[in-house]
């Protein structure tokens, strides 16, 4: 009884603000009628009575303390870019100077976005507090303010691409969970971008982000909401105890936070979970540094110069689930049929010491060393690169390894599809096929990249396949129309407000089941949350300069 009362009075907040919102409106609209046309003037005046009571009962109702930020249906609060610029927020999980590849790849994709100059861009990426950046950052890096990060990320990046990226950067509080080695928001991370800029949003790893997410909803508060799925986040659980189970509840929550919260997912690869809305396309180029090495190797290759000196190679972090297991088992299953082969290895990671135990225990011709950049000029020499992994999403890797110019040796499997259709990528079915790609890889010269395929790698073609399966270029392509339809005889026609479909309602009670669940803080614990982060604590707020969370209802403006 008591949630049926709370419920009618929210809906009676809602249709306030929805009067409020209506005779201001109208108020708007007579003034902009009076600057657009002088000869209509007589009649606007007379209207003048009744538009100073609407605003004065506008004013009494907004005086209840009523805020308007959407209705239960739909958000007229949302950005209206039909006279604007289209703005694009991409929201994503990690940030330099942590090298992982949701840090880089959405780096990569604001800047390259940002680069057409068709539309505004921000990257949201978290904030942590000292003692986190202690436990994520390499090389004891840690930062005194967000403009300290903020720099080294601009210089970090221009470095690479050669051009000054436009986009703005910002912040939100984030926490490390040292179980799961992953960066988990805190607070709502959508009211980090402003009403005025909620136009189109990319979220980076939809389900990570969401998974504890309590706050508005994404779709209500933006026009279109886009999630690229970087992690085969299955993969990974199946390989820890009770693996089968907690894969189980985790391939249903990323059906539902997913399904609640975007309006179209795309997918790396097949390797990932088929999520609704979603669609599979490589959607990630290489870092420009990577073409041109393979530029300079094809240069002096075509002077009749030797341009690979050295062997095999693997480079990864070096944790169980990256590859090494694969690699180790190929290895020592065929030790004699790759008798005098030897594998030098790069990477650091949890893992480190019982990987290289592992491997002296079985007698195998690894040849370990510290991880290093991949583009390093002590990774040029080599001309095969072999990765086994098979739980990588679309491994980062091996696109580099292709774009030097290299051979890459990989499995035949749904993560590495984008890769076969090059030349120079080998893959394997059995362990007897992974013995006969080496073979041919150390035996021959790879094929020059031709400029489709370089464009293909490039971050120029990842944006344009971006932009395509998004269906951000029927947006783009529509702004136009909209803005001749949106003017008709000098007057602002308003665009009506369709009723929902039952699928949006349904979403709509998946993303309110999941704001009640994710608000009770014992739920989030026993699901494996990290204490404190339904709100941004004070730390967060010093650093950011934040003023404390409201306790708020957000997700329909109740």
């Amino acid at each position: 009884m008591a949630f049926k009362f709370n419920c009618a009075l929210n809906m009676m907040s809602d249709i306030c603000d929805k009067i409020v919102e209506s005779l201001c409106s109208k108020r708007k609209d007579q003034l902009l009628s009076r600057s657009l046309s002088a000869g209509e003037t007589s009649v606007v005046e007379s209207d003048n009575i009744n538009d100073e009571l609407d605003l004065r009962i506008a004013s009494v109702l907004q005086s209840t303390g009523h805020h308007y930020e959407g209705g239960f249906w739909t958000d007229f609060a949302k950005n209206d870019p039909a006279d604007n610029k289209r703005h694009v927020a991409i929201v994503t999980t990690a940030s330099l100077p942590w090298m992982t590849g949701t840090a880089v790849n959405p780096l990569f994709r604001a800047a390259y976005l940002a680069k057409s100059a068709q539309q505004n861009v921000t990257l949201l990426v978290p904030w942590l507090c000292k003692s986190d950046q202690e436990l994520v950052y390499p090389n004891n890096v840690t930062f005194g303010s967000p403009e300290e990060q903020e720099n080294y990320i601009r210089n970090w990046l221009e470095e690479r691409v050669g051009f000054k990226a436009d986009f703005k950067i910002s912040f939100y509080p984030g926490k490390f969970s040292k179980e799961r080695r992953s960066i988990i928001p805190t607070g709502d991370t959508s009211q980090f971008i402003p009403s005025r800029d909620a136009d189109i949003a990319i979220l980076e790893e939809p389900e990570h982000l969401n998974w504890y997410h309590h706050g508005r909803r994404w779709t209500d508060k933006f026009n279109h909401v886009v999630g690229v799925v970087h992690t085969n986040y299955l993969e990974y659980i199946k390989r820890e105890k009770n693996g089968a189970l907690q894969a189980f509840l985790v391939k249903h929550i990323n059906n539902w936070v997913t399904r609640a919260y975007c309006h179209k997912v795309l997918r790396l690869s097949a390797a990932t979970q088929d999520l609704p809305k979603s669609e599979i396309c490589n959607v990630h180029g290489v870092n420009p540094k990577f073409l041109k090495i393979g530029d300079k190797v094809a240069a002096e290759r075509e002077q009749g110069q030797q341009a690979f000196s050295k062997g095999a190679y693997f480079l990864g972090k070096m944790v169980w689930a990256k590859g090494y297991r694969e690699l180790i088992d190929l290895l020592a299953k065929h030790k004699k049929d790759l008798d005098g082969f030897n594998l030098d290895v790069f990477g650091n990671g949890e893992d480190a010491h019982e990987v290289q135990s592992t491997a002296r225990n079985l007698d195998l011709n690894l040849n370990f060393q510290k991880g290093r950049d991949h583009a390093d000029d002590s990774l040029h020499g080599y001309k095969v690169f072999i990765n086994p992994s098979i739980s990588d999403v679309l491994c980062t890797a091996t696109a580099e390894a292709l774009a030097m110019g290299k051979f890459v040796i990989c499995a035949d499997h749904p993560s590495n599809e984008f890769f076969r259709s090059f030349p120079n990528c080998l893959t394997y079915k059995s362990s007897e096929d992974f013995v006969a790609r080496v073979i041919e890889a150390l035996a021959n010269e790879p094929h020059p990249l031709t400029p489709e395929q370089r464009y293909n790698l490039s971050w120029e073609a990842a944006t344009q396949r971006f932009i395509e399966f998004s269906e951000l270029e029927k947006l783009l392509n529509n702004d136009k129309d909209d803005a001749k339809l949106s003017r008709r005889n000098g007057r602002m026609i308003k665009k009506s407000v369709s009723m929902p479909s039952l699928s949006e309602m349904f979403d709509g009670g998946l993303a309110f089941a999941h704001y009640c669940l994710t608000g009770n803080e014992f739920l989030r614990l026993c699901t494996g949350a990290v204490p404190g982060t339904r709100d941004y604590d004070k730390q967060h707020c010093k650093d950011l300069n934040l003023l404390p969370p409201r306790v708020e209802n957000p997700i329909y403006g109740w």
